[in-house]
C-alpha cells in the first residue's frame, strides 16, 4: 500500500514520483512516489526526523531534489507555485516585526499584485474574509507581537486563505495551541475541503489524525502506507515506523473509519 491512484483523466492535485531528497550524505526521503487526488485532506504523520517536513518543501519547490520530480495538477511545480501556498510552523515566524494582523493578512495577496502598485480594495476585501474566517477579524489592527500563540496561529492561516491557493500544505498546524484555536483550525480546514481545496498537515498526533483526515501518508524517510486511517494506523506498520512501545496506540486501528 503505497500510493492511491487519481481517478479518470483528471490529474492528481499532486504528484510526487521517486522523489530522494539528502541533507549531506543521509537521506531525508528516499524513492517517495505518491499521488494525491484533489479535493481531500490530507495527513502526514510519521516520527520526528522522518522527513515529513521535506516533503512539505519539496512539494513547494522549496527543495531540489537528489532524484525524482514533484507535478501539481499535472505540471513542473516550478510553473505552479501560485496554485499553492504554505503554512509553516509558527516558531519560523519572526513575531517581533512590527506590523498588524491586518497587514500580515494582506501579505497573501502580494503574488497578486505587481510590483508597481499597491493592493487594491478587493485584495483587502479578500484579506479580511480571510481573518473573519479564521474568527480573527476583530484584531485586525492589533501588532501581531501581542496576539497569543493560539491567536498568531489564525493569523497565518489568514494570510494562507488570502492567497486563493488551490492547495494549502500546513506543517504542524495544532502543534501548541489551545482548544478554541484547534476548533478554529478544524473548521478553517473542513470549509476549505467543501470548497474543493486540498489540503496536506504534517501532524503528529496519531489519536487526532484517526478522526480528521481522509488520507494519512506514513512516513520515515521513505514512504510506508498511504491510504484511509483505517488502512495506515495499523498496528504492525505503526511498530516498524515508530520503533517504540505503541501499546497506547492499539486502539488505533479500530478508530480510524473509512472516510
Amino acid at each position: 500500500m503505497t500510493t492511491d491512484p487519481g481517478s479518470g483523466s483528471r490529474p492528481p492535485a499532486i504528484r510526487v514520483e521517486n522523489l530522494t531528497v539528502s541533507y549531506g550524505p543521509r537521506p531525508a526521503l528516499l524513492d517517495v512516489t505518491l499521488e494525491i487526488e484533489p479535493g481531500l485532506l490530507i495527513g502526514v504523520i510519521g516520527p520526528n526526523g522522518s522527513g515529513k517536513s521535506t516533503l512539505m518543501k519539496a512539494i513547494l519547490g522549496f527543495l531540489k531534489p537528489d532524484l525524482g520530480e514533484v507535478r501539481v495538477f499535472g505540471r513542473p511545480v516550478e510553473k505552479m507555485r501560485r496554485r499553492v501556498t504554505y503554512v509553516p510552523q509558527r516558531g519560523a515566524i519572526d513575531w517581533d516585526f512590527p506590523t498588524t494582523v491586518a497587514e500580515v493578512a494582506l501579505m497573501g495577496r502580494y503574488g497578486h499584485v505587481p510590483w508597481w502598485r499597491e493592493p487594491t480594495s478587493r485584495d483587502r476585501e479578500i484579506a479580511r474574509n480571510a481573518l473573519e474566517t479564521v474568527r480573527m477579524g476583530e484584531f485586525a489592527g492589533r501588532q501581531i507581537g501581542e496576539l497569543s500563540g493560539g491567536q498568531q496561529q489564525r493569523v497565518i492561516m489568514a494570510r494562507a486563505l488570502a492567497q486563493e491557493a488551490e492547495i494549502l500544505l500546513l506543517d504542524e498546524p495544532f502543534a501548541g495551541v489551545d482548544a478554541a484555536t484547534e476548533q478554529a483550525i478544524l473548521d478553517v480546514l473542513e470549509r476549505a475541503k467543501e470548497q474543493g481545496k486540498t489540503l496536506v498537515v504534517v501532524h503528529h498526533d496519531l489519536a487526532t489524525a484517526a478522526r480528521t483526515f481522509d488520507r494519512l501518508v506514513l512516513l520515515k524517510q521513505r514512504l510506508f502506507a498511504y491510504g484511509t486511517p483505517r488502512e495506515v494506523l495499523e498496528p504492525e506498520l505503526l511498530r516498524q515506523v515508530y520503533e517504540g512501545n505503541l501499546a497506547a496506540f492499539s486502539q488505533l486501528a479500530g478508530e480510524g473509519e473509512e472516510r
